[in-house]
């Protein structure tokens, strides 16, 4: 049976939503069900987390045609690719690592969170699975998707740094989508995705990020993770391009109501505190229509 942990039931508690937090438990098994090993099946894509040899937690983003994730069984999915060469979590993938994944279709705003234990393999790795968890739609725009053929994804290039670039910084203020890489203190790592409006994420500076925590479905799997061991990653996916921009570092959770009343639907906030800067060009196969943004969107402040 699925129990929280420490630093999740805190969070729960003091946001005041531990009831529906018990609540929402149900929503978190340790098996695929047949009808999430067909959407498994009809993915391009799926967003992965996990930490490095030194502790930081990176995300990124892997595709490939569909079928090249599946659940194998009700415990143990399979993917077909791995990272390249240049990305951050190519090198822990070689060996055993705990990794957090999510599987998201924005065309049909669907995902689901799918986490255990790699093993490398002979054309990706296995996944030996301990936590399969429903997510509800909220905050996903929804996209529809062209995959393009080998060698066609553009020219691959990598750049590294130690804080946001000017034209970085536009691309994080001008993002709908990223998504968020966290660990227990036991290393049991998680990826959420974070969806909002054009603007929702405010770059204070190179090096720091903030955004607003919304109304979710009160697990606070991350948050929780965050409240016991900070370390995040991040990766932000250019939906035109296929570039990938990947951040790691350090995040804490604002909880000062004041704060939060002058960013519209904030119910917290979270600061991000970036230590290392990734931009992978040409990572990701994938092109992607404009969005139709998310009802539930909460509006920016100072947008039209």
């Amino acid at each position: 049976m699925a129990i929280y942990h420490s630093g999740e039931v805190a969070v729960q508690e003091r946001a005041g939503l531990r009831q529906y937090a018990e609540t929402a438990l149900g929503g978190i098994g340790s098996t695929v069900p047949d009808i999430a090993a067909e959407f498994l099946l009809q993915q391009p894509m799926v967003v992965l987390g996990a930490a490095d040899s030194t502790g930081r937690m990176w995300a990124t983003v892997l595709a490939g045609e569909p079928g090249f994730l599946r659940a194998v069984n009700p415990i143990t999915l399979t993917v077909d690719t791995r990272p390249a060469p240049d990305d951050p979590l190519a090198g822990v993938l070689a060996g055993s690592v705990d990794v957090g994944m999510i599987a998201i279709e924005p065309a049909n705003r669907r995902r689901m969170r799918i986490n255990g234990l790699a093993h490398p393999t002979r054309t990706g790795f296995q996944v030996d699975l301990h936590q399969v968890i429903a997510n509800c739609p909220k905050y996903i725009q929804k996209r529809d998707f062209t995959l393009l053929p080998p060698g066609e994804a553009g020219p691959r290039s990598a750049t590294t740094g130690t804080a946001l670039t000017a034209g970085q910084q536009l691309a994080v203020s001008g993002a709908d989508t990223f998504f968020v890489a966290t660990a227990s203190p036991q290393g049991d790592a998680d990826v959420s995705h974070r969806g909002g409006s054009t603007g929702f994420v405010q770059v204070l500076s190179p090096t720091h990020l903030r955004w607003p925590d919304y109304l979710g479905n009160a697990m606070f799997l991350t948050l929780g993770n965050l409240a016991l061991n900070p370390a995040a990653g991040l990766v932000f996916p250019d939906w035109r391009t296929g570039a990938l921009l990947h951040l790691t570092g350090s995040a804490h959770t604002d909880w000062d109501a004041d704060s939060a009343a002058l960013v519209p639907g904030a119910q917290r906030l979270v600061d991000f505190h970036v230590s290392e800067v990734r931009e992978l060009r040409g990572a990701v196969p994938l092109r992607w229509t404009d969005p139709v943004f998310s009802r539930f969107n909460p509006p920016v402040s100072g947008s039209s």
